[in-house]
């Protein structure tokens, strides 16, 4: 059975920076490109950033490209999302997935159509940012 497991949620005040981890069992996590989603209440979800099996491509959501870093050890199956200079607007859910394949799919993979790759997904753990 496989289990993914977000951890490291929590309240921050802004300018503050959290470490969400994400660890996996029960499949080869090295078979999987990771990836970190968020969602807020209200809204829908946004891809924030994933990460090919090597750790050596990463993409970025347009709107993640400066205060958040993702990056995975495989030798503990974890993947990590590194949050800096935290925002009211980070306040979210977050929520970790492992995809199909061992790629992200490029720059399209937050596009609805590769929805469907993204097979194993978390419970998600809380960020709230407060003033």
């Amino acid at each position: 059975q496989v289990q993914v497991m977000e951890s490291g949620g929590g309240s921050v005040q802004e300018g503050g920076s959290l470490r969400l981890s994400c660890r996996t069992s029960g499949l080869t996590f090295g078979d999987h490109a990771m990836a970190w989603f968020r969602q807020a209440s209200g809204d829908e979800r946004e891809g924030i950033a994933c990460i090919t099996w090597t750790g050596g491509t990463i993409w970025y959501g347009d709107s993640f490209k400066h205060r958040f870093v993702i990056s995975r050890d495989n030798a503990m199956s974890t993947v990590y999302l590194q949050i800096d200079n935290l925002k009211l607007e980070d306040t979210a859910t977050y929520y970790c997935a492992a995809r199909l394949y061992a790629n992200c799919g490029g720059p399209r993979w937050t596009d609805s159509s590769e929805r469907e790759t993204w097979g194993h997904w978390g419970q998600g753990t809380q960020v709230t940012v407060s003033s």
